[in-house]
């Protein structure tokens, strides 16, 4: 295809002023533009660019390519229709390098921001928060979580049931005033089993204890089950789920503000998904060993079978998450149960057990209606 001659408006970049030029398309693929009383000058079909002009809508103003601030006009329809027949990649816009090294630059520095406010604001601001929070906005918060939670973990199918068959119940409630008999808490501790076959356990905010239905089939013996229970009361003198439920709602909320879709189900989700999994620290994880094993000691309770319970369900399944998966940050899991039996100064053969042979069956049938 060729290009008739046409006249456009030239500026050259040096000075305000306009000159009538002839545009002819030259041999090969150039465009000549012949200034008067001046050498004509060549610019390449392939490097030339179109850049928007508000000020004379209809008028096709061209560029070269790294060709500095000179600008031709083209007014007239038909040529600037041939001109983007001949050019497909007219309106193509390439990225000095300079800029792009600049904007790379400024991106990394974004990034990092935000991975300073995450991994170490938020949880500063959140292990502070965690002290002031009142005790009735604990409780609220924990409350909340919950519902959350069990709307999320029913999938739609309506809220996961949580277990209230009155002889379960009370057997439950024997275990945890064994396990702590004065309760050393600015509320009082609320355990709370549902029935859903997850083998796991976890704290909330404001006092919640929740064990899962799967976690109470998967002990053998009622001590296993204590020593679990025992590890979550721990988190809820030391308050680490008020902290993991701030610096999730903190990361939650940076998010929020980056993406813009963490403002329905996504929160409830992502928080869900953190407040399960309950990933303490490691230090936080050690702490609450040590409580536990403090604790069944004070109850006059063996500590061997809670880190024994551990490893036979790694043993077992060692892909299948859940408790596992739970205990996913703690220490080394051999190292525990060394600890454990180190710890343990109880005879296995002369101590009373938590629950009795018909209370442990009740409270295994806590789910049942």
């Amino acid at each position: 295809m060729t290009l008739a001659p046409f006249f456009a408006d030239f500026a050259d970049g040096q000075s305000a002023l306009l000159r009538r030029v002839e545009v002819h398309h030259g041999p090969g693929t150039e465009l000549r533009i012949l200034l008067p009383e001046a050498p004509p000058i060549h610019w390449p079909l392939a490097g030339l660019r179109a850049l928007p002009d508000i000020s004379t809508p209809g008028t096709l103003v061209l560029s070269l390519e790294g060709g500095g601030p000179a600008r031709l006009y083209v007014q007239t329809a038909e040529p600037a229709q041939a001109l983007r027949a001949l050019c497909p990649r007219l309106g193509r816009t390439r990225w000095p390098s300079r800029l792009l090294a600049r904007l790379g630059v400024l991106a990394a520095g974004a990034v990092a921001s935000v991975a300073v406010i995450v991994l170490a604001l938020i949880p500063l601001m959140a292990n502070q928060l965690a002290m002031l929070l009142p005790p009735r906005g604990e409780q609220a918060l924990g409350a909340a979580t919950f519902e959350q939670i069990r709307a999320a973990l029913g999938q739609g199918a309506g809220p996961v049931p949580v277990c209230t068959r009155l002889e379960g119940r009370e057997a439950l409630d024997r275990m945890t005033h064994r396990l702590l008999p004065e309760a050393d808490l600015p509320y009082p501790l609320d355990v709370q089993v549902l029935n859903h076959p997850m083998i796991n356990a976890f704290a909330l905010p404001g006092g919640k204890v929740i064990l899962f239905r799967g976690l109470i089939s998967a002990a053998d013996t009622p001590e296993q089950l204590a020593g679990v229970l025992a590890h979550e009361i721990g988190h809820v003198t030391a308050r680490d789920p008020t902290r993991l439920a701030l610096r999730s709602a903190g990361s939650v909320g940076v998010l929020g503000l980056l993406f813009g879709d963490f403002a329905g189900g996504a929160v409830i989700l992502l928080a869900t998904e953190h407040l399960i999994r309950a990933s303490h620290s490691r230090r936080a994880e050690a702490a609450a060993d040590l409580f536990a094993l403090e604790m069944l000691a004070r109850a006059g309770l063996p500590s061997t079978p809670f880190a024994e319970f551990f490893l036979a369900i790694a043993e077992d399944s060692p892909d299948s998450g859940g408790l596992v998966a739970h205990f996913a940050s703690h220490p080394d899991p051999r190292g525990r149960a060394a600890t454990a039996r180190a710890a343990d100064t109880v005879d296995k053969r002369t101590f009373e057990p938590v629950l009795d042979d018909a209370q442990w069956t009740a409270l295994r049938a806590i789910c049942r209606r």
